[in-house]
C-alpha cells in the first residue's frame, strides 16, 4: 500500500506542478498578447504616419514642378523680351539708313 500512496503522492505533485506551470506559462502569455498589441498600435501608427509623408512628399513634388515651369515661363519671357529689344534696335538702325540714302 505504502508504494501505491507514494505514487498517488507523486503524481498529486507532480499534477500541482504542471498547474503550476500552466499558470505561469498563461500570465506569459497574457503578457506577450499586452506586447503584441502594443506592437500592432505602434506599427499602424507608423504606417499612418508613413503615409501622410508620401502624400507630403507628393505634394513638395508637384509644388517643385509648378515653380520649375514658372521659372521656365519666366525665363522664356526673358528671353521674348531680349528678342523683341533687339528686333526694335535693327528696325531703329535700318530706319536710320533709310533716312541716310534720301
Amino acid at each position: 500500500m505504502a508504494s501505491l500512496s507514494a505514487q498517488v503522492d507523486v503524481i498529486v505533485g507532480k499534477t500541482k506542478n504542471l498547474i503550476q506551470l500552466c499558470e505561469t506559462l498563461q500570465e506569459e502569455n497574457d503578457l506577450l498578447r499586452l506586447e503584441l498589441q502594443a506592437i500592432q498600435v505602434a506599427f499602424q501608427t507608423s504606417n499612418d504616419k508613413v503615409g501622410q509623408l508620401e502624400e507630403k512628399l507628393k505634394a513638395l513634388t508637384v509644388a517643385k514642378s509648378f515653380e520649375e515651369a514658372t521659372v521656365d515661363k519666366e525665363v522664356i519671357n526673358e528671353k521674348i523680351l531680349d528678342t523683341k529689344q533687339k528686333i526694335n534696335d535693327f528696325v531703329r538702325e535700318i530706319d536710320r539708313c533709310i533716312n541716310l540714302l534720301k
